[in-house]
């Protein structure tokens, strides 16, 4: 009789237990945070009204002629490597030239070639050099004096901002 009331009591801790633990795991699954669709700076909002903007009227006594801005030169870096070229038609062109204008950098040449396709795709005539490092450096132009070098990194600087980090290799 005892081993029988003894049981009893553990059946009616055991459904106990069960209750509380349904109970909890419906609280936790009623409290979910509803899912918000991934943001992206590459994506628009349909929801968003578009933006109207309105230009206050002048007149021409108030115009006051402002001071053009001065665009502080960015310095250029200047690394000196011994590099190799991955095309023999580059060799060809290039071998003679010092100073190369690096786009790029990538550790792997399969990257590199990407990016000479998207450059190709801007304009650019890109060569792909290997360099002493192990990286593979993307070149856009390579000059026989250093400063026609530093010219063409400031005109590609003012014309594709993205490329402000554009560097100057000096062959060894």
């Amino acid at each position: 009789m005892y081993f029988s009331k003894l049981r009893t009591e553990k059946r009616k801790v055991m459904k106990g237990i069960i209750i509380i633990t349904i109970v909890f795991a419906l609280v936790f699954i009623g409290c979910k945070t509803t899912k918000q669709p991934a943001q992206s700076p590459y994506t628009s909002d349909n929801t968003e009204q578009p933006k109207v903007f309105s230009v206050p009227e002048t007149s021409t006594e108030t115009l006051v002629k402002e001071e053009p801005k001065v665009v502080e030169e960015k310095p250029i870096a200047v690394r000196k490597e011994q590099v190799t070229f991955t095309k023999q038609e580059d060799k060809t062109q290039n071998e003679t030239n010092t100073f190369f204008v690096i786009i790029g950098s990538f550790s792997k040449l399969e990257n590199a070639k990407n990016f000479r396709n998207t450059l190709l795709g801007e304009g650019f005539i890109p060569i792909v050099l290997h360099s002493e490092t192990g990286y593979y450096r993307v070149c856009i132009n390579s000059f026989k004096n250093e400063q026609e070098a530093r010219n063409r990194i400031s005109d590609v600087r003012k014309a594709f901002p993205k490329y402000s980090d554009i560097w100057l290799l000096f062959k060894e």
